[in-house]
């Protein structure tokens, strides 16, 4: 198992030296042995980060990436608990989309109110609605 620094390690997981050490404080990464006053870190360490950075691309929350690095650990748990878990972010997201989706319609209405655009600023009807919560 070859050592790494800290910089070793932030650089072969993609992330900041500050990534890591905030990953520490919140218990994600395990703090590492002191070697001759330098911190050493695994390639095990590497993958956890791999991990908890793409758990995080796909919507998690560090909270939520902290349950599944315990459940990795937790001889009773099945792969159930992972589709539950990635169902429900499912969820979030299609609600997240929807919401969004109502967004961009409520801006597209909003930007007609512009018209040809040419009005003076004073005279936008856009900032008009903004003012009066988006009655337009």
């Amino acid at each position: 198992m070859r050592d790494f620094t800290i910089g070793k390690l932030a650089k072969e997981s993609g992330v900041g030296v500050e990534t890591v050490r905030f990953y520490e404080r919140q218990g994600l990464v395990k703090k590492p042995t002191t070697k001759f006053g330098y911190r050493k870190y695994v390639r095990e360490d590497a993958k956890r980060i791999r991990f908890i950075k793409r758990a995080q691309a796909l919507g998690f929350a560090l909270r939520e990436v902290k349950d599944f690095l315990n459940l990795n650990t937790n001889p009773r748990s099945k792969c159930e608990d992972i589709r539950n878990r990635a169902n429900e972010k499912i969820k979030e997201i299609k609600i997240k989309i929807s919401d969004l989706e109502k967004m961009k319609e409520s801006l597209e209405v909003l930007s007609q109110a512009c018209g040809d655009g040419k009005k003076p600023l004073a005279q936008c009807e856009v900032l008009d609605c903004f003012e009066v919560g988006f009655r337009c």
